[in-house]
């Protein structure tokens, strides 16, 4: 059990009903929650029969200053990523969406970093966004054009000392992309919290 659990409520795995247990999640902002189970797997699965699978595709993108793009989009720090289209495979998603909505060149697009999910609302259906994550990188310092159809008002280059400002208004799954991709340095705190995530 985590140490930073303060409070245990034990929920009969039968008669989980994720649907009614993310709307009561809904009502109570500032607090993080964690499902423990012994059979993870079987628990997950049962999570992704309750709501509809979308894919998508995004990238963690370095110039040759050693800076990474960010994107500003809905009032929050982001990376740029996107569905993925019929017939279209992750990777090719992926570098897509990167330069569709910052206006780059993509040199290479190698490495997977991670996959994420999250749970979010989309009319009256529960929705699980699963996000395969990219390592890219561009020829030299490339000027960006936000994607502004998307709501994208902002993309930028910003070094490592820069990106506290992107840890106090992004996403928790943004976050571990970070980590994953070696953003957060040791100097750097990070405000703890519960993502879902699948290192690779």
């Amino acid at each position: 059990m985590p140490k930073q659990i303060k409070k245990v409520q034990q929920l009969d795995k039968q008669d989980f009903d994720f649907e009614l247990f993310y709307k009561n999640l809904e009502k109570v902002s500032g607090k993080d929650y964690i499902l423990l189970d012994p059979d993870p797997k079987q628990l997950f699965k049962k999570i992704k029969k309750s709501c509809e699978l979308i894919k998508a595709a995004g990238g963690l993108v370095k110039n040759v200053k050693g800076n990474y793009l960010f994107i500003f989009r809905n009032k929050k720090w982001d990376l740029p990523k996107g569905k993925v289209e019929k017939d279209e495979k992750m990777k090719e998603a992926a570098l897509r969406e990167v330069e569709e909505e910052c206006g780059v060149k993509i040199l290479t697009n190698d490495e997977k970093l991670c996959k994420t999910y999250h749970v979010y609302t989309l009319g009256s259906k529960l929705v699980l966004k699963k996000t395969n994550w990219y390592s890219m990188t561009v020829k030299g310092e490339p000027k960006l054009i936000p994607q502004k159809e998307e709501g994208i008002t902002k993309a930028s280059w910003l070094s490592k000392l820069e990106l506290n400002q992107v840890l106090k208004n992004t996403y928790p799954s943004i976050v571990q992309v970070m980590e994953v991709g070696g953003l957060l340095e040791d100097n750097i705190v990070v405000k703890p919290a519960l993502h879902a995530i699948k290192k690779i």
